[in-house]
């Protein structure tokens, strides 16, 4: 079949799993009862002249204007989410996490399902991780509950 091209190909991004939909999901469902905030999944974004889509997108909610959409936005969010998955290596995601935080990202969230644990990373160089309870992001002020994100 030449000329086909993969999932990873034709996306930029791993296949994602049963977990990691179900982990993005239910993070999606969590950072969505902040009211302030509006979660986008799957937003293709352009920073720094880079292509990026990250798994999740956080915005200052913004009424939605269904009469003008856009296909790729250059406005960073408040944060960045990206969820391994289990074909993805751990450079590619730590490169995409410095390209989000320097190109005006608050804060990356890196999530990692099988050691169910949630890593934030900051532009100051920080980063802290979770393991369980229940997560504040030190930039944005953002939360979530590992327990609900995880089950």
């Amino acid at each position: 079949m030449e000329g086909v091209q993969s999932y990873e190909q034709q996306r930029g991004k791993p296949i994602p799993s049963k977990n990691h939909g179900i982990v993005q999901t239910n993070l999606a469902i969590e950072l969505g009862k902040d009211k302030a905030h509006r979660v986008i999944s799957e937003l293709s974004l352009e920073l720094g002249g880079r292509p990026l889509t990250p798994d999740l997108s956080v915005y200052v909610r913004q009424p939605m204007d269904v009469l003008h959409d856009e296909v790729q936005l250059k406005e960073p969010p408040l944060t960045a989410v990206e969820i391994l998955s289990p074909t993805q290596g751990s450079l590619p995601v730590m490169e995409k996490v410095q390209c989000y935080l320097r190109n005006g990202v608050k804060s990356c969230w890196v999530v990692n399902p099988p050691q169910r644990a949630l890593t934030i990373y900051t532009p100051d160089g920080t980063f802290k991780t979770f393991v369980e309870g229940q997560v504040k992001d030190p930039a944005t002020g953002l939360t979530a509950d590992l327990n609900s994100v995880f089950s």
